[in-house]
């Protein structure tokens, strides 16, 4: 569990006020957007801008990923653009299916020869944003092993079913991309509802505590005051990491006993809970060294 992305922050790659000041935001993952916040007019200038733009924005220790466009041909001259040392990767929108992303996991690695590195530099993080791609979702999870997250796109999702963009009619198909990336082993990110009302932030921190209890690891933004938001309703809290603490503690006991359950806090502990504890004290870990590097 070593790479964390509790917060992901937009940061449109053509508007150089937003680029120069990514840094210092506090983002684990600054999102280099070519997509719906560029108006088709500066998509070059865009294009352009992104090593550049790359190169600036990671200088806080955030990782670095480029949203590139869906359309074929801006696609190709996004990722032609994008593959770079200081690019961590692309994210994938409207992905429609296993194939979509060994397509252009072709494109990347020529690219990345052309530019002298090494195969696998360029993650992939695929967006599923159209009700036809939601069939193949556990086959675009595994379809690479550059794939290092995965999301739904709520918008997106919610216009092709007819829907508003709510958690309700939204949660069926949230779960099932979470659950997909899960079994694949890479992150699930996203929230529980919509990130376009940015002016509620009690009510956007109660979304991404719900989000973190549902399973997901972390979710982008699109303005800079929700990014420490994220960072805290992603990550454990003291009392959390203390009953894990606590658990683990027991379970030790217990084994040299050779006991195959404990009791912590008056609750029975076996084996699934015991896997939970460690999994949270690794994600607290992971979080320690990503906040150094951030610092």
């Amino acid at each position: 569990m070593s790479r964390v992305w509790r917060s992901c922050l937009y940061v449109p790659a053509h508007v150089e006020r937003f680029v120069a000041r990514a840094h210092e935001r506090g983002a684990d993952c600054i999102q280099l957007d070519l997509e719906d916040s560029v108006p088709l007019a500066e998509k070059p200038r865009a294009r352009a801008a992104v090593a550049a733009a790359a190169a600036s924005v990671r200088r806080g220790g955030a990782d670095v990923m480029v949203r590139v466009n869906a359309p074929l041909g801006m696609l190709a001259e996004d990722i032609e653009a994008s593959v770079g040392r200081h690019v961590d990767g692309l994210l994938l929108p409207k992905i429609r299916g296993p194939d979509h992303v060994a397509f252009i996991e072709e494109h990347v690695a020529a690219c990345e020869a052309r530019a002298g590195l090494p195969e696998g530099h360029t993650l992939l993080y695929p967006i599923v944003e159209t009700p036809a791609a939601l069939e193949y979702v556990w086959a675009i999870a595994r379809a690479s092993k550059r794939i290092v997250a995965m999301s739904l796109g709520g918008e997106d999702f919610a216009t092709g079913i007819g829907s508003e963009a709510s958690e309700e009619a939204l949660l069926a198909a949230r779960q099932a991309v979470l659950i997909a990336a899960r079994a694949a082993g890479v992150m699930p990110l996203g929230l529980a509802g919509s990130l376009a009302d940015y002016s509620d932030l009690d009510g956007f921190r109660a979304m991404a505590e719900r989000s973190r209890r549902l399973g997901f690891e972390g979710a982008s933004c699109i303005n800079p005051a929700q990014v420490p938001v994220l960072n805290a309703a992603f990550a454990p809290d003291e009392k959390e990491i203390a009953w894990a603490r606590r658990v683990m503690a027991a379970d030790r006991s217990a084994r040299a006993q050779g006991l195959g359950a404990a009791s912590v806090d008056g609750k029975m502990i076996d084996a699934p809970i015991v896997a939970r504890a460690a999994r949270l004290l690794a994600r607290a870990e992971a979080i320690a060294a990503r906040e150094a590097r951030n610092a």
